[in-house]
């Protein structure tokens, strides 16, 4: 290697050292750049179906949200966040009265039952306490991180000052971005970052639809068994539906957690709920509404939310599939079409 190609190399190691040191700001950044995103492309449909101008279609936009916000602040969060601490307060009775079960069960065990699962009930009932004594600090600590007043705050206000700025002048922001490429490969990256903006605005509209779809069904449904906090459980299946696989996984713990305070059949049926509806949503609901949604494979999907939770902590698995969606449009256009399969 020649001494230029050797300093290339340097400044790309340097260049990664520093842009790894500001992650966790590259990460809310990111975030703006999607609420961004979103919010341009509403302001460009009312540009082109109502001939409003730029600055009104702005207006406009960001009113409603406002307005949405605030029904949201009024109606929805005071209820949810009581229901909340209530709902964190009960998950470790319910996995109490799970023990109590099984201790009974396995103390006068049904005849029809075969020998050989007591020793699987047994540990079992060994994990579950574990689980018991662990449950409280865990979603202790998830409500203290969602709860933190001063960080969030300050993270949150970057975001929508950010937002702003970026749905203000899109155009500027990306022709400065671009500056930062070869001037030969910066008609080529504009054509990649409008696939990225397509992709985005792809994943997110169908997302929220399904997310939506979850919500109302679980709402439903838990609403039907009379199952306790129906609004703040429909809320959390729904907000966790954005994080694929593992979300759902999460979602089911609180309701299972309130309906063993019932009894276990009604848990196992909290249970079937929430399959029945996630199965609903995969196998139909989902197809039916991403049609023009950037493609992942679910292997794909789960190994980059593994990947962004690592290195990237809570931020990158709640952003993991935007990313992916984002790094899957540059590999496939700039490392293979550009570079492998370049003639």
């Amino acid at each position: 290697m020649k001494f230029n190609d050797w300093l290339g190399l340097l400044s790309l190691i340097i260049s990664l050292v520093i842009i790894w040191q500001f992650r966790q700001i590259l990460l809310l950044v990111f975030m703006a750049v999607v609420l961004a995103t979103a919010l341009n492309s509403f302001t460009r449909s009312l540009m082109k179906k109502l001939h409003f101008s730029r600055g009104t279609s702005i207006l406009i936009t960001l009113l409603g949200v406002l307005l949405v916000s605030t029904l949201l602040v009024l109606f929805i969060v005071p209820p949810f966040i009581n229901q909340f601490q209530e709902l964190i307060k009960l998950i470790p009775v319910g996995f109490q009265q799970l023990l109590v079960w099984l201790n009974k069960l396995i103390e006068n065990p049904p005849s029809w039952l075969p020998q050989s699962d007591f020793e699987f009930l047994t540990n079992f009932t060994e994990i579950t306490q574990q689980i018991r004594s662990l449950a409280p600090k865990i979603f202790t600590n998830f409500f203290t991180f969602f709860s933190n007043s001063t960080g969030i705050i300050l993270q949150l206000l970057l975001v929508l000052v950010l937002t702003l700025m970026f749905l203000a002048e899109p155009l500027a922001y990306r022709g400065l971005l671009l500056q930062l490429l070869p001037s030969s490969y910066r008609g080529r990256a504009k054509e990649i970052l409008s696939k990225s903006e397509v992709g985005l605005l792809a994943w997110l509209k169908g997302v929220s639809i399904n997310s939506i779809f979850v919500a109302l069904l679980c709402g439903l449904g838990l609403l039907l068994l009379k199952i306790p906090f129906v609004l703040t459980h429909a809320i959390i299946a729904g907000v966790f539906n954005f994080i694929p696989n593992i979300g759902p996984i999460l979602s089911v713990v609180f309701p299972i957690a309130v309906a063993l305070l019932n009894s276990p059949g009604k848990a196992i049926a909290v249970l079937l709920l929430y399959i029945f509806v996630q199965n609903l949503e995969s196998y139909w609901f989902s197809p039916l509404v991403m049609k023009k949604q950037v493609n992942l494979l679910p292997a794909a999907t789960l190994i980059a939310q593994i990947f962004f939770a690592t290195f990237l902590g809570i931020l990158g698995l709640i952003l993991a599939l935007p990313l992916a969606v984002v790094v899957k449009t540059w590999a496939e256009e700039a490392l293979i079409k550009d570079v492998l399969n370049k003639n």
